[in-house]
């Protein structure tokens, strides 16, 4: 909308839309793999060091073990023999002290951080495309007018999806999406026009 105010030139602003468009989803993508894969790298040298620890000291980690089951209501007595028998297997004990005192879910280290950049990069992409796509079409204030509906409308859809987590108002959450999603492009389009006319002048 910046280029679209600041020039009528239908190739620059295609140009500009389609290299924010790549740009910002191959940044989502990579922000999406770090994040993920950081956060693997982290569980999975927590639940190294809890190996290490219950291979040098196992007493130590008996008791902590004991204490948790003992916070959570089950008699001392109790306790002491599911850990004595927890202890038994030290593979199962490393996956409940993983669990209940780290409080990690071995299941989510599953998780592919290939897959959750791809899924990042579609998803940026496919949201990014609506405001261009009228511009590949048609020119000049028609396109505008165009990109403007199209992107409101999935504004709209998307502040609606969004209460499927939130339980707020659908139309309370499509309409402020759309409200400040329209305000941003009005004033990059307005910066845009200021740019273009002193460029101009």
């Amino acid at each position: 909308m910046g280029i679209a105010g600041a020039t009528s030139n239908q190739q620059g602003v295609l140009l500009v839309g389609i290299a924010g468009l790549l740009a910002g989803a191959l940044s989502m993508a990579l922000g999406e793999w770090i994040s993920v894969k950081s956060s693997q790298e982290l569980y999975e040298n927590q639940m190294q060091l809890e190996m290490e620890e219950l291979e040098i000291n196992p007493e130590g980690e008996k008791k902590e073990l004991k204490l948790i089951y003992m916070s959570k209501g089950i008699p001392e007595d109790q306790a002491a023999h599911i850990v004595e028998e927890l202890m038994k297997n030290k593979t199962l004990a490393h996956q409940v002290l993983v669990k209940e005192e780290l409080g990690i879910n071995s299941e989510e280290l599953k998780g592919s951080a290939m897959e959750a950049a791809l899924s990042s990069f579609f998803l940026f992409a496919i949201g990014a495309i609506i405001p261009i796509l009228p511009f590949i079409f048609t020119t000049g204030l028609k396109a505008i007018i165009l990109s403007t509906v199209a992107s409101a409308i999935g504004l709209f859809l998307i502040g609606s999806a969004i209460t499927l987590f939130t339980g707020k108002n659908v139309w309370f959450s499509g309409f402020r999406q759309v409200f400040f999603g329209l305000a941003t492009a009005a004033i990059t389009f307005g910066i845009g026009k200021l740019i273009g006319v002193s460029l101009a002048g």
